[in-house]
């Protein structure tokens, strides 16, 4: 049960072409967003979209393969665990962000 404690699954569309990053470690990173959309029925009968957008991360031979086969517009399922890091921006405030850490890439569709 350890392994489901902080696991994420998604099946969505890339927002835009992934940013690819070659570290000087050798490593390579790929940030990129999908969003996911779920539809219901409002209270006057209106089918309603609602998009949510995530951002995801992934490393090394994941990341290869999305710089490779991954573009805006594509459907992919990932799967991963959720992360929240911080940082200082350029005045000194600290920013949050929440992430998924991809360990696992399907790609769907054409």
């Amino acid at each position: 049960m350890n392994t489901l404690r902080n696991k994420v699954q998604l099946i969505g569309n890339l927002g835009n072409d992934p940013e690819v990053i070659n570290l000087e470690s050798g490593k390579t990173l790929a940030k990129f967003s999908i969003a996911t959309n779920e539809s219901y029925k409002n209270a006057h009968g209106e089918k309603v979209t609602d998009t949510q957008w995530h951002n995801i991360v992934a490393w090394g031979k994941t990341a290869q393969i999305v710089e490779k086969y991954v573009g805006k517009g594509k459907e992919v399922a990932i799967e991963g665990k959720l992360t929240t890091r911080s940082w200082e921006d350029k005045d000194g405030i600290k920013r949050y962000t929440t992430e998924v850490v991809c360990s696992e890439l399907l790609m769907l569709g054409k």
